[in-house]
């Protein structure tokens, strides 16, 4: 999503210059990261300049990617709506304070709000979702070839090694000498 800077700049004297488009954000699937699969991102944004050269963008994202449950591992799908904002400079001279502030230089005449827009989706990923049936198709097997899922039981009562037995009433009657 590119806007040149002198198009905000005439757009922006009245009111806000608003801008809509559908953005391809499939590269954010071969990053390292959970996203499974993730379709464009629907964003709307409304750009201001203001007098010292810093414009502001209103950014709205919406869109829907899958990712893995946490108990199963089946493909979950997550629908997202972000609302941001984000502050670029289009002055030559960034102050280290303003770098810090999170004031983005503009480089040239073109603002590329794409790399923006895909750093608030990561942002905005759960640490963890869960697939809303109890027995998914799909999950994460419960056997395989040579092995299978055990459920722990009941703990069983403690029973005494017998080699041991000798050993345990020692320790009592040094308990009741002791006492």
């Amino acid at each position: 999503m590119k806007i040149s800077v002198s198009q905000i700049q005439r757009g922006s004297f009245s009111e806000p210059l608003e801008v809509e488009e559908t953005v391809d954000v499939s590269e954010l699937e071969t990053m390292n990261n959970d996203i499974r699969r993730i379709g464009p991102a629907q964003v709307k944004a409304l750009l201001t300049m203001d007098q010292n050269e810093e414009i502001i963008a209103s950014l709205t994202i919406k869109g829907e990617m899958t990712l893995p449950c946490a108990r199963t591992l089946v493909d979950v799908p997550y629908s997202y709506d972000i609302s941001v904002d984000e502050v670029f400079s289009t002055s030559p001279f960034i102050t280290e304070d303003e770098l810090e502030e999170e004031i983005h230089p503009v480089e040239g005449e073109v603002l590329d709000l794409k790399p923006y827009i895909m750093e608030n989706i990561l942002l905005d990923i759960p640490f963890r979702v869960f697939s809303k049936e109890s027995n998914p198709e799909g999950a994460a097997p419960r056997d395989g070839d040579g092995w299978s899922f055990v459920q722990e039981e009941e703990p069983k009562e403690q029973t005494i090694d017998p080699r041991l037995k000798k050993l345990a009433s020692l320790l009592e009657n040094n308990k009741k000498e002791n006492e």
